[in-house]
């Protein structure tokens, strides 16, 4: 069998993509698996270092500033989505899938589109709570629409193709063993480690807190962090820190990375993760049950990361913290406060596992192969 994955733009819609394709892989060592992604996007890097190739397409977003910029460029998108929608059918009709599958981001709406004009079974899965737009212009075109979450299927309209599966994760993180992440890493086995991460891509006003919170950290240097800048971050980050006077971080346990490429391995050793609350993170925490401090982007649509994070919440896995309400010394009050209550985090984390759907990839190989089936 032939399967063929479109995702991109941000780590939280390639990865689900990925934990998929991986559990297709081991349930059919043979079939053939090929990613569709947007040109000069983080997924022509991630998914061959996966190992799974990866074509592209010529496709933008949408602008949502009503300007004469924003015009130019949505008019450039409208071209963008003819060109990107002639260029999918080619690699559809050469690699001949048997059912293409969409995980978010703005590509998948051009390889959708192509596959179910060619007959193609098509599956899209939507990890918010609450559907994006490109869910929404493909909720009428596609055979199945996978979500994360049972509020979810209140916003589709064609309910009866709508599947619960919860998020899917890369396998590495249903594997993980905390004891054996730690020792890989060389952690100090009673040091506890802070694991910070603000999206594949990076948050400024997020980056910048974290020179305060690190500075001030060191002061008092009980735990260990590893912290993701971000791609669009990371160089800026380094000029802040260097501003401050902090030098060395990384040798007094402060470790300050472009990117986590081993994001299952230092997600497992973590005591504590502080980060965004996009939902393919969020499922990567209730896998490992790994208790959080949960700061939501603003900057999103329908402020699902907000909604994502107050199921959490609620459920007394995760705490809250609005990023209107962010300090350094706020954030790094919270974090000590938690350490300093080991009862309260593994009560965290045992909310925290109740609540992730652990056979999600599971459940969604087994939809795509009763699709390529039908």
């Amino acid at each position: 069998m032939k399967f063929l994955f479109t995702c991109g733009g941000t780590a939280g819609h390639i990865n689900p993509a990925l934990g998929v394709a991986q559990r297709l892989k081991e349930l059919m060592p043979d079939c053939e698996i090929l990613f569709v992604g947007a040109e000069g996007h983080m997924e022509t890097e991630l998914v061959p270092r996966e190992g799974f190739p990866i074509k592209t397409v010529t496709i933008t977003n949408i602008s949502r500033s009503i300007n004469m910029e924003g015009l130019k460029h949505n008019a450039k998108t409208v071209k963008n989505v003819f060109t990107s929608i002639a260029q999918a059918k080619v690699i559809i009709r050469e690699f001949q899938p048997d059912v293409v599958i969409g995980t978010g981001g703005y590509v998948c709406y051009p390889v959708l589109k192509a596959a179910h004009s060619l007959d193609v079974p098509t599956a899209v899965h939507e990890s918010n709570a609450v559907p994006g737009l490109t869910t929404k212009m493909l909720a009428g075109v596609t055979d199945k629409i996978l979500v994360g979450f049972e509020e979810s299927r209140q916003y589709y309209k064609h309910k009866e193709r709508v599947v619960v599966t919860g998020t899917p994760v890369r396998q590495d993180f249903r594997n993980a063993d905390k004891i054996a992440a730690r020792e890989k890493l060389g952690l100090e086995p009673d040091k506890p480690l802070v694991v910070s991460v603000w999206g594949s891509l990076g948050a400024a006003f997020m980056n910048k807190t974290m020179v305060g919170f690190i500075g001030k950290a060191l002061g008092n240097p009980f735990f260990g962090l590893i912290h993701s800048a971000g791609r669009g971050g990371y160089s800026k980050m380094l000029e802040d820190m260097e501003k401050a006077g902090l030098k060395n971080v990384k040798e007094r346990g402060m470790d300050v990375r472009e990117y986590i490429y081993d994001m299952p391995l230092v997600m497992a050793a973590a005591d504590l993760v502080v980060c965004r609350s996009g939902a393919s993170t969020l499922s990567e925490l209730a896998v490992l049950g790994r208790p959080a401090i949960l700061v939501p982007s603003p900057n999103v649509t329908n402020n699902h990361q907000e909604k994502n994070a107050r199921v959490l919440e609620k459920a007394g896995a995760a705490v809250v913290i609005p990023e209107s309400d962010i300090t350094e010394d706020k954030l790094l009050g919270s974090v000590s406060l938690l350490l300093s209550r080991p009862d309260t985090l593994e009560a965290m984390a045992e909310q925290m596992k109740k609540i992730g759907v652990g056979d999600a990839t599971e459940k969604i190989a087994d939809i795509v192969l009763d699709l390529a089936k039908k």
